[in-house]
């Protein structure tokens, strides 16, 4: 496959929307798309990691507050304030999670033969994370929010197509590079879990009304 020479798809994502409708339904033509188009570090961050990576924390949050956590006939819905650190320090640890991923597959990819480029580097850490978002809309009901990871693996996937095809890794080392990719992918995403959750159990506690409700039945 001669990933230089591929002709292009017409240009199509006129929006957000139709992008991410794109991405998800057309990846390996919206990948064409994306690696040709101009873009700054800056500018797919706050136009794509900024809104999308805040679809999960949001709906997290509104999940707790509207359903809480129910099981054998007990529902508990934290405090306010305790939901609402929880949503926030998961964003910021979303948005830090891209540069994180961004710099991994930028350092990857010499050692494989292909070109270090940082704005290449963000598209890939970027728009390969859009299942991830999108299916944080499930968790709006909690009892959903292990579909929504399911379905969030389909990021995986679409590392897998755009990754070897941005960073211009050669054919014979695509798929090593891909498969070291979504390896460093998945460390980022464990680490960055388990930080979110360390953050969240230190500064928590001082919230006024942390402890939420208890109801049977």
């Amino acid at each position: 496959m001669d990933l230089m020479s591929s002709e292009l798809p017409p240009a199509a994502s006129s929006s957000l929307v139709d992008r991410v409708k794109n991405i998800l339904l057309n990846p390996k033509e919206e990948w064409a798309r994306i690696d040709a188009e101009p873009a700054t570090v800056a500018s797919i961050f706050k136009s794509w990691v900024v809104p999308l990576a805040a679809i999960g924390p949001i709906c997290v949050f509104l999940g707790q507050m509207l359903f809480g956590y129910s099981a054998f006939g007990i529902t508990y819905r934290p405090s306010f304030g305790f939901a609402l650190s929880g949503a926030l320090t998961a964003y910021i640890g979303a948005l830090i999670g891209v540069f994180v991923m961004m710099q991994v597959f930028n350092a990857l990819a010499p050692n494989f033969g292909g070109q270090k480029n940082d704005v290449q580097a963000m598209k890939v850490a970027a728009y390969s994370c859009t299942a991830v978002w999108v299916a944080g809309v499930l968790a709006i009901v909690p009892a959903l929010a292990t579909i929504g990871v399911l379905l969030g693996l389909y990021s995986l996937y679409l590392l897998w197509l755009g990754a070897p095809r941005l960073m211009r890794v050669p054919e014979d080392k695509a798929a090593t590079y891909t498969i070291v990719a979504v390896l460093a992918t998945i460390v980022v995403f464990i680490v960055v879990g388990m930080l979110v959750g360390a953050v969240q159990g230190m500064f928590a506690p001082r919230i006024p009304l942390s402890g939420g409700t208890i109801s049977v039945g």
